[in-house]
């Protein structure tokens, strides 16, 4: 692994990539959890949802890893799935097996202009304070995300967002999770978000607001069939066809193609990847 990887060359080694690999895996799994249960609001079959967001998961990861040799991991975006569940299924009233249609088409088109080059050509022109402005955006809203997921923030209807109860014990374990990978990161440690994350879940085992798994059942098991939803989009591909879902589709698509590109120039800058914009 370590020659395939060319780890001397890179100037790394397996401890190294085994934290950041692990860093990431816990800093990205949040969305095994909200997208079925985001996509449950549209009609799907939870279960099904976090076997496909599994899958799809390890899929992207491991094609970006063996083929392209990026140290970047691949999952369903926050964006899409939001607007895929809150206006085109629930807004617009669009079945969710249609509205998958769509975003077959979307990914289809998407596809085409990247291995047309003509997606690159657009990236390269958007200039570069744009780009780390929308890398940005991303990050402060799945910063929102973690907050809002911690209680920190609650919705509140005359200020949109207000501070949430400081005093429930989870909401105080994310405030202490993270001081404590705060404190790490100034202090220099190598992996220090990743030992944030150990210390603050053995900290709400301690305080019973974790539960402790009991049996290897709770920590391993079969995951859930994806039969619900498997195939979907390809049963209702005739209902695209009507105005309606032509703006859904290029909806779609404009919001994937700038999230991915924010993204992408956030992590890749962040990884030192990025020469000359």
């Amino acid at each position: 692994m370590a020659r395939f990887f060319d780890f001397n060359g890179l100037g790394t080694n397996m401890r190294t990539e085994f934290i950041a690999g692990m860093t990431t895996f816990f800093a990205m799994a949040y969305i095994l959890f909200v997208n079925p249960n985001t996509l449950a609001e549209a009609g799907m079959d939870a279960g099904a949802v976090f076997g496909a967001t599994a899958l799809v998961a390890i899929i992207g990861s491991i094609t970006m890893g063996v083929f392209a040799n990026y140290p970047i991991a691949l999952a369903p975006g926050m964006g899409l799935n939001a607007f895929f569940a809150y206006s085109v299924v629930i807004g617009m009233g669009i079945p969710w097996q249609t509205a998958l249609s769509g975003v077959l088409v979307s990914g289809l088109v998407f596809m085409v202009l990247t291995a047309s080059g003509i997606r690159e050509v657009i990236i390269n022109a958007i200039p570069e304070p744009l780009k780390m402005a929308v890398a940005a955006g991303i990050g402060l809203f799945i910063a929102f995300i973690g907050l809002k997921t911690g209680g920190l923030v609650v919705a509140n209807e005359a200020t949109l967002v207000s501070l949430g109860d400081l005093s429930k014990g989870t909401t105080l374990l994310a405030v202490f999770g993270l001081v404590v990978s705060a404190v790490l990161m100034t202090r220099g440690v190598k992996g220090a978000i990743f030992f944030g994350m150990i210390i603050t879940a053995i900290a709400g085992m301690i305080f019973g607001l974790i539960p402790v798994p009991t049996s290897f059942g709770e920590i391993v098991s079969a995951p859930p069939s994806i039969a619900p939803t498997f195939g979907q989009a390809f049963l209702h591909f005739d209902e695209i066809f009507t105005v309606q879902m032509m703006i859904v589709i290029l909806t779609f698509f404009f919001v994937d193609f700038f999230d991915t590109a924010g993204t992408l120039v956030a992590v890749a800058n962040q990884a030192g990847l990025i020469k000359e914009n």
